[in-house]
């Protein structure tokens, strides 16, 4: 049964704000708390405990770990591969192309415009970019087939990510500073303004999770990335407005323009003419006549004719 739209939607609004919301708290959070592989571990932790503690309480429904579940985590990336080299899916109309060119444009231009440009920044932003697109496949892959409730996803993930976090927290080295501060700053570690900027970021750590995990279930893995794109002007209209360091006007006309390509692809996903339950019953239609079609043959040698029968 196919979801209710505004249910879809609503979904695709909590998504949008804790996502714009979240990029401008995590900015704030780094001037505040400046280790950015600390901060992602305490929200991967405060999505554990909290998901793993009001499961506890009965307040949410998460499944129990085992070992059935690690095993199954294991099998989509393989099957994601399979189905993207294997499957013939058919290529995105000229309206979505043209829709995906012009939000790259926009990007393109803005990152041009960009007053806190650097070669290291964008760097990142390169290899962010080549993760970022491997993750959204293989997610929309498993949150489609895994079988798990979305709590569940939120815990495991966050578990997950969690475990390999002090790895990466070694490798940058940031673990050396982080005890160079505590024994700097001795009793005066704790500081007030970061403890509520870290705490705000864990929390909406959490909603994004959640959200980001249902958004993903009920759109496609594109539609999920050009939400994600689009939904940016609201971080930089925030941004805009208490920093300095944001591009220039040419640079927020080409913002504009990626704006205008997620609205073009989302009119163009619409203009496709029919829903997904209405091109399941074509599909079905169309496969049970070729079934027919297919299987007549066969019935005739396997069942005797009336014909056969008289004779």
């Amino acid at each position: 049964m196919a979801k209710p739209a505004y249910a879809t939607s609503s979904l695709i609004l909590g998504y949008a704000l804790c996502s714009s919301l979240l990029a401008i708290i995590n900015k704030y959070a780094i001037t505040k708390f400046s280790y950015p592989g600390l901060l992602t571990a305490l929200q991967y932790l405060t999505s554990v405990v909290g998901v793993w503690s009001l499961g506890k309480l009965g307040f949410l429904y998460h499944e129990p770990f085992n070992f059935q579940i690690a095993k199954k985590s294991l099998t989509p990336l393989l099957v994601a591969v399979a189905d993207t080299t294997f499957r013939k899916q058919p290529c995105p109309s000229k309206l979505t192309f043209l829709s995906l060119v012009i939000i790259l444009g926009g990007a393109v231009g803005y990152v041009m415009t960009d007053s806190g440009f650097t070669l290291t920044a964008y760097s990142w932003a390169v290899a962010y970019l080549i993760t970022i697109t491997t993750e959204m496949v293989y997610i929309k892959h498993m949150v489609t087939n895994l079988g798990l409730s979305i709590w569940g996803f939120v815990l495991y993930n966050n578990l997950l990510s969690l475990l390999m976090a002090p790895v990466f927290g070694v490798l940058t080295g940031e673990h050396l500073s982080v005890f160079r501060a505590i024994e700097s700053r001795g009793q005066s570690w704790f500081q007030l303004d970061a403890f509520v900027a870290v705490a705000l970021s864990c929390i909406f750590g959490v909603l994004i999770s959640f959200f980001g995990f249902a958004a993903r279930k009920a759109v496609s893995a594109t539609a999920f990335t050009v939400t994600g794109v689009v939904n940016k002007f609201l971080t930089v209209a925030i941004n805009v407005m208490i920093w300095d360091k944001h591009a220039n006007t040419f640079g927020l006309v080409c913002l504009l323009f990626t704006l205008a390509g997620g609205i073009l692809y989302q009119q163009s996903v619409k203009s496709k003419g029919s829903t997904p339950a209405h091109f399941e019953a074509v599909a079905n239609k169309g496969r049970g006549d070729d079934d027919e079609a297919e299987f007549d043959p066969e019935k005739q040698s396997l069942v005797s004719s009336p014909k056969d029968s008289d004779a």
